[in-house]
């Protein structure tokens, strides 16, 4: 019985991250798929009826790559400079357009630090540790109102990382960690039991 239960464990160890992996890269392959409506119907009749999957992923690296290299150059910048105003008049997109065109520039950008720092702070209580990103620092009004040297950290929860809390925490009350971020993401979804490097200070800007 020892036996047989030490081999269902080995096979639940090597199938569980197996099967969890191939789910994940059919959903992002499915959806990525979904671009294939800008081809021409016959096109997309033709690969429905032989059944070929992945052609969504090779067509939106192409798109971006086009867009990319078209937004480089001087009349790309123009063109999307007045594409940019022209959706910011618009008054109910102009709201949602903005609010995620900066959340993107932030996190994209190569001179933006959102997470891009893993620190450890105290939450949800004084003694109860937990891993956190470093998004920014306060902003706007919220500035006025903070004494002292104040970081922006977004908490993420266990073992789903995409929700959590966004807290405003001294800088002194950070500690930063020698991890990256992935490091610091594996090690949450994991729920702890992989475990990358320590900690250290975090310095002040």
């Amino acid at each position: 019985m020892l036996a047989l239960r030490k081999w269902l464990v080995s096979g639940l160890l090597v199938i569980v991250p197996l099967a969890i992996t191939l789910g994940v890269l059919d959903w992002i392959i499915g959806t990525l798929d979904q671009t294939l409506w800008l081809l021409p119907a016959h096109w997309q009749q033709w690969l429905a009826q032989h059944r070929v999957r992945g052609l969504g992923v090779l067509l939106t690296l192409t798109i971006l790559l086009g867009v990319g290299a078209a937004a480089s150059n001087f009349i790309g910048k123009r063109l999307l400079g007045w594409g940019d105003a022209l959706v910011r008049r618009i008054p109910v997109v102009r709201s949602i357009y903005s609010s995620v065109k900066q959340v993107s520039d932030t996190l994209f950008s190569d001179s933006g630090n959102a997470f891009r720092t893993a620190v450890l702070i105290e939450w949800p209580r004084p003694g109860a540790w937990t891993i956190a990103f470093v998004t920014g620092t306060p902003g706007g009004d919220v500035r006025n109102h903070l004494q002292g040297d104040y970081l922006g950290v977004y908490v993420p929860t266990t073992p789903n990382p995409t929700g959590g809390y966004f807290v405003m925490l001294k800088r002194t009350d950070c500690i930063e960690l020698k991890m990256s971020v992935d490091e610091a993401l594996k090690y949450i979804v994991s729920m702890g039991v992989v475990v990358p490097g320590g900690p250290e200070s975090i310095s002040h800007a």
